[in-house]
């Protein structure tokens, strides 16, 4: 696995959204020769990305690390985590940030994860008003006063995928708040579509979905009975799924 890279990934890539405060259109480090990456890093990729995140943060001259992943309850009941709470040094004032890498397929107007159980639209709304939140509940403000958090943001990284063999509009916002046009730059099918695919696709490693393949990916044969992530010859990603998905 290739952290230096992912991380290089990370810090240039554009996110899913144009800026809109609280949302981000970029991330706010980038890689140096600094940067301290973990020889074992988890392989779910959610994990991996904010891991990759911390160390960005921890790296970033710009920034202070104050506290992360930190789980927030209220008398014996979990309210949610807060990713990132990190000091601007050029302001001195504390940032809670939410951080994301998703990745998306249009069908019907939304935006679905590939295993259908997850939605843009939802995460969009859960980030902006339960994750963000946390960091001004009473029971933060008073076990961590000294957070005095000022400003809030959110990074959602990833990309979006469209169907070329479907004739859909693709909407130019999510909950009103505009897409970037940029990352919507994959391409997704049903496995009975997949003949129409004119070049060789490859498999996809779970830690690839971000920078992509490299020599040593095998080579994707049409059959599996799940969604499947790859890549073409020419470096376009695909996403192959069932043909009765999302149900």
């Amino acid at each position: 696995m290739d952290l230096t890279s992912i991380a290089q990934w990370v810090s240039n890539s554009p996110g899913l959204f144009l800026a809109d405060p609280p949302i981000e259109s970029h991330a706010p480090f980038s890689v140096t020769s600094d940067v301290s990456l973990s020889e074992n890093p988890n392989q779910r990729l959610g994990l991996l990305y904010q891991s990759i995140c911390s160390a960005l943060f921890t790296s970033s001259p710009m920034y202070t690390l104050t506290a992360e992943e930190v789980q927030i309850t209220d008398n014996g009941k979990t309210l949610g985590a807060i990713d990132f709470i990190a000091k601007n040094q050029q302001t001195s004032q504390q940032e809670h940030w939410e951080v994301a890498v998703k990745f998306y397929l249009l069908h019907h107007g939304y935006w679905f994860g590939p295993n259908a159980k997850d939605r843009l639209d939802i995460k969009l709304r859960h980030m902006l008003t339960h994750q963000l939140p946390l960091s001004a509940h009473p029971t933060v403000l008073q076990q961590y006063p000294q957070w005095q958090v000022t400003s809030h943001h959110l990074l959602m990284q990833g990309r979006l995928y469209i169907n070329p063999y479907a004739d859909e509009p693709i909407p130019r916002d999510c909950l009103g708040h505009l897409l970037n046009q940029t990352q919507i730059q994959g391409r997704w099918c049903y496995h009975s579509q997949f003949h129409q695919i004119n070049e060789p696709l490859y498999s996809l490693e779970r830690h690839q979905w971000m920078t992509g393949r490299t020599e040593t990916n095998l080579r994707y044969e049409s059959g599996s009975g799940r969604a499947v992530h790859c890549q073409s010859e020419n470096g376009v990603f695909w996403f192959i799924v069932p043909d009765n998905w999302p149900e």
